[in-house]
């Protein structure tokens, strides 16, 4: 329902054939191009506010341009990156292929923070692309570490740091190899081969990741022809690879590489923790280990939210969310599926949506089978009918009508236009007598809700309505790459102070604030002070404030919102542990640093302790 930004997509194609080969046996000379475009317009997603590509090619002679690039900005930028591409199409016929998606998360914006970027040199082999779906939770510490090498980065943003890093890393890879190839004496154009073919970005990479703390998938490419994606030992982030005799192709998700490759997901490999895939010069590659593997705290809400649903695994687990809210449901309507009616918000919790219907059907057909047999050995036709025509009534109740202009900036005015963004259907609730259950995917602010949608649902005039999220209670901020809103913005988090102040716990308020600031300084910090903000209520208190917030003045209806457990979420996706919006619990220490900073922020702008 509410937009989420994610920081970015990723996509990478090395070619293992000549260009000759492709253009015989796919008729077309831009056999590598129509597979990028594709792998990007399917995680289209991922980043709306940019595209960028940058391509190499690997026989380019002395006083021949090799690397090139495109970005734009925008909703469009794909098809103006792609268009620009193919009005000159001899140009961009390359080798090795990088593309990018960008959401900003950071509030910084246009064309200059649009990846790839590009760090030149003379020697082609100093040369490097990078390109990522990363927010380091620690770039101040990476930014001191690179000044106090001597560098000076040209912008304090972690993209620029992290190619001044690793292009430094790169250099110093290269001395180590000229040196022993002078060794042996080699001079002139057979040292820079040399030298080419010998570097190892798997030395780069253990040299500089090191350091970074959050989530990431970083991909890059050499002047030379080596070409590399890494994956945070965390797994917070995703990559998925594929490799055959002809081409090896890299996204950012299983089903895009699926799709677009024609291919079964058993021939597609998840990049584990730590892991990098490395391609050399020649065109061969390898998955290696960079960096120790940490506990998998693979992002569930990447899972639950942005990754393509038609991947059969996600597909299955968001029903399963939707499936394991059913007896919340049946307790918030009293049992009462006769004069209740199910629908969902729409585009965005489709599956969850069938995944409840199932549970509904599964739970509705154990009551038929307990009633028929109460009914004794000659039940009568009346009495089976009246037992088995009862059903789950579904129907597509809300509809997405128009589209917020965002030239509308004044805020009654805003609110006004918001209030009609989703129509409903009339007819399909009997008013006075039904339930409304709405199953949504997630709430994070509240605002289309409060604006909108719970005073169009109460037009229909049902006895209640239930809006159920198959996400758990959003409580913190993300701080990987994730838009999630600042913290003062969290429904969850909003509803909380709310009721500490209601109670008068400020001295909760008032003593997490203290420990916070007094830790403010340290470097590794590992306690959450917010978490215990939340300890004085369950989740039910926590959830009847929500609505309380978000029910507006006027609404005839009664208002119930629920949310999905913590172990609905751990067992619809067990696989995808990191939590920590919903718990608290940052899989980095860089994380909880922020999280805790971020927290006293608020209170020096709402108190003043």
């Amino acid at each position: 329902m509410e937009q989420i930004k994610h920081e970015c997509g990723v996509a990478m194609i090395r070619l293992l054939k000549p260009q000759e080969y492709y253009k015989v046996k796919y008729g077309t000379a831009t056999y590598a191009l129509d597979k990028l475009y594709l792998l990007m317009e399917k995680q289209h997603n991922r980043g709306q506010e940019g595209a960028g590509m940058a391509c190499l090619k690997l026989d380019a002679k002395p006083g021949e341009e090799y690397m090139f690039r495109e970005r734009a900005v925008g909703t469009g930028a794909i098809t103006e990156v792609f268009g620009t591409i193919h009005r000159h199409t001899e140009i961009y016929q390359a080798d090795i292929y990088m593309g990018h998606l960008r959401y900003s998360t950071t509030g910084k914006g246009g064309l200059e923070y649009v990846h790839p970027f590009l760090r030149r040199n003379n020697w082609r082999v100093n040369n490097l692309a990078l390109c990522g779906n990363f927010n380091l939770s620690n770039t101040e510490e990476v930014f001191n570490h690179i000044v106090a090498d001597g560098q000076h980065p040209r912008r304090y943003a972690d993209t620029y740091i992290l190619l001044e890093q690793l292009g430094h890393r790169l250099d110093r890879e290269v001395e180590r190899v000229y040196d022993l190839c002078s060794q042996d004496g080699m001079k002139g154009a057979v040292l820079t081969n040399a030298i080419e073919s010998r570097v190892d970005m798997a030395n780069v990479l253990r040299q500089s990741s090191g350091l970074w703390d959050g989530g990431y998938v970083i991909c890059g490419l050499t002047g030379s022809g080596e070409a590399f994606a890494i994956r945070d030992p965390w797994g917070i982030r995703t990559a998925f690879m594929y490799a055959d005799d002809e081409v090896i192709v890299l996204a950012s998700e299983r089903p895009v590489i699926q799709t677009v490759m024609n291919i079964d997901s058993d021939s597609i490999k998840e990049l584990q923790p730590g892991q990098a895939l490395l391609i050399n010069k020649s065109g061969k590659w390898r998955l290696e280990q960079i960096n120790q593997p940490k506990e998998k705290r693979a992002c569930s809400f990447e899972r639950i939210y942005f990754s393509r649903g038609s991947d059969a695994d996600i597909y299955r687990e968001r029903k399963q969310l939707g499936r394991n809210l059913v007896p919340a449901i049946l307790k918030a309507i009293d049992n009462d599926v006769e004069h209740t009616v199910f629908s969902y918000i729409p585009n965005t919790a489709e599956a969850a949506y069938y995944g409840m219907l199932e549970g509904l059907d599964e739970w509705l057909n154990k009551e038929k089978v307990k009633k028929i047999e109460a009914l004794g050995h000659n039940p009568n036709h009346e009495e089976l009918v009246d037992i088995l025509s009862t059903h789950i009534r579904h129907e597509k109740v809300a509809i997405k009508d128009i589209k917020l202009r965002t030239f509308i900036t004044e805020g009654a005015s805003r609110d006004n236009l918001a209030a009609h963004v989703y129509d409903v259907t009339y007819g399909s609730v009997r008013p006075n007598v039904d339930n409304l259950v709405i199953i949504d995917d997630s709430i994070v602010r509240g605002t289309t809700l409060r604006q909108s949608i719970i005073s169009i649902l109460d037009r229909l005039k049902p006895k209640k309505i239930v809006i159920v999220s198959s996400a758990p209670q959003i409580r913190y901020p993300d701080f990987y790459g994730i838009d999630m809103a600042s913290m003062n913005q969290l429904i969850a988090f909003q509803a909380t102070i709310s009721l500490l102040k209601d109670r008068g716990l400020n001295d909760v308020i008032d003593s997490q604030y203290r420990m916070a600031k007094e830790n403010e300084t340290g470097a590794k910090t590992t306690t959450n002070y917010v978490k215990e903000l939340y300890a004085p209520f369950t989740d039910g208190e926590i959830s009847t404030q929500i609505a309380n917030m978000l029910t507006p003045e006027g609404t005839q209806s009664k208002v119930e919102i629920i949310f999905q457990s913590l172990e609905g979420l751990h067992d619809a996706c067990p696989d995808h542990a990191g939590d920590w919006y919903f718990s608290g619990d940052y899989p980095t220490s860089g994380g909880i640093k922020l999280l805790n900073e971020a927290f006293v922020n608020y209170i020096d702008k709402i108190y003043q302790f």
